[in-house]
Parts: structure tokens; sequence; C-alpha cells
């Protein structure tokens, strides 16, 4: 999920309020000598990583129970867990005691993804000079942590919000023997294009057009040029029902406005933005959708300004995936627009269908 959509605060106790379920435990996977699509290469990558439970196995040794959840752009694992907030409408939903992915029967991993969080990325160092990574990277860098990190060879479910909605696509095609189930919520299977491309471009150029960004090399944030940015992550990820709600007048919304630009600027690096929106360049699973043979969950919300439901093109694509479904959740008081896919409360009815739909047989 973009930061447009669910500002994430990651506190040094990850949850100081009461939750229902273990607290995730931290890790890092370092690749080392790992070349990207580009031809570019790294002596060393970090992914950090979050867990809870452990991971079982069948009579053969494969790994029945993981599941790995992944963030949206700008976002990172703690996202679904790292606030009061976010844990009540995520992990407070799905990780607890009898719930749909109860952490004492499942063992979930929530990455950091490469150029988020605590995993390696242009602000560490090398700026510019970073590697131009994209969607196909970072996939390929979080089988490598799940294989070689944590020695997991198969997962009961992938599911992701956003970018990682759209990393589960590419995980059905680039995996289809790995993975028993895939739910994506608030992507397109299709090549960003129309909209959804004019917005992250200029988002984009108004990093680059600002003169303090100095290519990259900026001493100091490029403050305009990140303003900017962040406005249009703040308008894309808006739902029309609960802003009006929360801002009903014109001095309410102007603050709502400047409270959400000044905190995002305290964290917000114009590099690591830069890359993390363009590395959504390649994506485009469309021609590949045939090879998914597992089951499919997708869901969209229609009050989605970044996945407008008037293009028609989940509807259409859905009929191509074998075993896939696809869900518009009506807009509601309780939709969040793009944000909706992190409230687990709204769509939990629909990872229970699937997980029932996919279990495998014995």
């Amino acid at each position: 999920m973009l930061r447009l959509c669910l500002a994430v605060v990651c506190c040094a106790g990850l949850c100081a309020a009461q939750h229902n379920y273990p607290d995730p435990a931290p890790g890092d996977y370092v690749v080392r000598n790992f070349t990207f699509k580009t031809g570019e290469s790294l002596p060393e990558v970090r992914i950090h990583y979050y867990t809870l439970g452990a991971p079982q196995r069948d009579s053969a040794g494969v790994v029945t129970n993981a599941v790995l959840i992944l963030h949206g752009t700008g976002g990172s694992g703690t996202q679904f867990f790292g606030s009061p907030e976010r844990s009540a409408i995520f992990a407070g939903q799905l990780f607890g005691p009898g719930q749909l992915l109860d952490a004492s029967r499942y063992f979930i991993v929530m990455p950091d993804n490469l150029g988020h969080g605590n995993s390696s990325k242009p602000s560490d160092g090398l700026r510019m000079r970073f590697p131009h990574y994209d969607y196909d990277d970072m996939v390929r860098l979080q089988h490598d942590m799940l294989t070689e990190g944590l020695h997991v060879d198969h997962l009961r479910l992938v599911m992701g919000t956003s970018m990682g909605c759209m990393h589960s696509w590419l995980w059905g095609e680039t995996y289809p023997g790995f993975i028993d189930a895939i739910m994506p919520l608030a992507c397109l299977p299709a090549e960003l294009a129309g909209r959804n491309r004019i917005w992250r471009r200029a988002l984009m150029d108004s990093i680059r057009n600002d003169p303090k960004w100095q290519n990259g090399n900026y001493s100091e944030e490029p403050v305009e040029g990140l303003t900017d940015a962040e406005h249009l992550l703040i308008l894309v990820g808006l739902a029309p029902l609960k802003v009006q709600k929360d801002a009903p007048t014109r001095d309410a919304a102007d603050k709502l406005l400047d409270g959400r630009v000044r905190d995002a600027l305290k964290t917000a690096d114009a590099n690591d933005m830069l890359y993390y929106v363009d590395a959504s360049r390649n994506y485009n699973p469309e021609p590949g959708l045939e090879k998914i043979r597992v089951p499919v969950m997708a869901i969209n919300s229609a009050d989605d300004f970044i996945n407008p439901p008037e293009l028609g093109i989940a509807e259409r694509d859905i009929r191509r995936v074998q075993r896939g479904k696809f869900v518009l959740i009506p807009i509601s008081d309780q939709t969040r627009g793009h944000g909706t896919h992190t409230d687990a409360r709204i769509w939990k009815d629909y990872l229970a269908q699937l997980l029932m739909e996919s279990e495998p047989r014995k």
C-alpha cells in the first residue's frame, strides 16, 4: 500500500498496545552477489523481515503452513501490525487464536521489500548509483529469502496489498508450483497505463525537476519536489466518503492535507521514493495469466482511485485465470478507497472462502 493511503509509524516496540497474537520476530537475510535484471549488481542485498509462528512439514519434508504477506509501495512489513490502528484492523483480525491465519497454526512471513523499511535501499548510501530494481527483482529476492534464508520450500498462501498485490500476481506466474493460493488486494493484473501511469510519472517528475534534487546528490531533501510528490500520494489514496466526513469544511480539509504532508516529510527520502515508484515500470502479468493454476481471490474496492472499477480490467482478465475469482467491494462507510486493502474486517470472509477452496488434498 502506498504511504498515500496508510501512514505507517514503525515504533521501536512495534506494537505497544495489547494484542491477541505473538510479537512478530524480526530477522535479516543477506543475498550475496545479486544481479538485477538491468545487469547491475550488488555484493550484498539485505532483506529484513518479520515472522510469526513456526514452519510445519509433511512426511516428505515440505513446508505446509507458510504464508507470505506483502506490503505496498512506500510501506514495510510493519504496516500490518506496527501500530495499534494497524494491529486492530489487520493482524488483530487474522493472527490470533482461532482466527483465519492463527499464528499457532501458520508460519507468517512479512518482509520489508527491497527499497523499503530496513532492507537495502538507495538512501543507505549509494543514492542514484543503487541498481534500478523492478518488481521481478523484488519477487526473486522474496523467493530467495524464503528458500535460502528461512528454508521454506512451499507457500500455503501469498497475499499482498497494492504493490504487494501486483507482486502476488507475479508469484503466481513465476513460481506456479510453489504456492497453494493467491489473494491480490487492490491492484489490476495488467500493465500500469492510463491514469495509473500518469500520476506515477508526474510524481517522479516533481522530484527530478526540483533543482535541489541535483541528480540524487542532494545535501538536504528537495522539499519542494517531495511536497508535490506527497500531494499526489495523498490525493490518489483518499476515499471520498471518508475524507468528506473527516474534513467537511474548507479549513478542515486544509488542516488534513497540511498534517499529512508534514508527517510524511519527516521520514521521506526523495531517491527512495523515485526508486520504489519507478519499480512498477515493467509490471505486466496480463500475457501470462493462464500460467496461474491455483485458486485466486482478487479483491478491489469500488472507491479505489488507483484501480477504478469503470475500467473493467479485473472482470475481463479474471476469466483467463483457471481458478480465479474477482470481488468488487461496494462503496460504504467502511471502505477506505485504496486503503481498504489493509482492513481485514471488510474482506476476511473472502479469505476464509479462498483457504477452504485451496485446502490441499490429503
